[in-house]
């Protein structure tokens, strides 16, 4: 059943597919049908109302999310990217966050210029499994927390 709410579609998270591999996430990154991630208790919390910046406590114009798309530099394989993002917010789990795939409209970017979208279409959840093969792939090909800054 889809539903629309102040311009996001709302899905029951019982229907929703769950992605369980980094595979199966970059096939539908490469797709274009789930170019954005997010961390919330999901699409039907997230129906209605935008998200907030929780340091000035203004309300954004849309709901914030990670973009999936490896930017152009990036010569990895996708699969490393992706298990990258996939770890960026993993924080979010402790806060009884589930991440989750959409795709949307652009409408502004947030304080950590991630994109703010409305018209948001929830495409799948990500399964614990996954979440598990990035935090290892994450761990095990990339400088994980690496200083942005080093001494030269």
């Amino acid at each position: 059943m889809v539903e629309h709410d102040g311009g996001i579609s709302r899905v029951m998270a019982a229907e929703m597919p769950t992605v369980r591999t980094l595979a199966h996430l970059a096939e539908l990154t490469r797709s274009g049908e789930a170019p954005y991630l997010r961390y919330s208790p999901g699409p039907e919390a997230d129906a209605g109302h935008s998200s907030t910046d929780h340091e000035s406590g203004l309300t954004m114009p849309g709901v914030s999310a990670n973009p999936l798309a490896a930017p152009g530099w990036w010569t990895l394989p996708l699969e490393d990217w992706l298990a990258r993002r996939v770890c960026q917010y993993l924080r979010e789990l402790d806060e009884g966050a589930r991440p989750w795939l959409l795709s949307g409209t652009r409408v502004d970017f947030g304080p950590d210029n991630e994109p703010l979208l409305v018209d948001i279409r929830p495409v799948a959840w990500v399964a614990p499994e996954l979440v598990e093969q990035a935090r290892e792939r994450y761990t095990s090909r990339l400088d994980a927390g690496a200083a942005t800054h080093r001494d030269r």
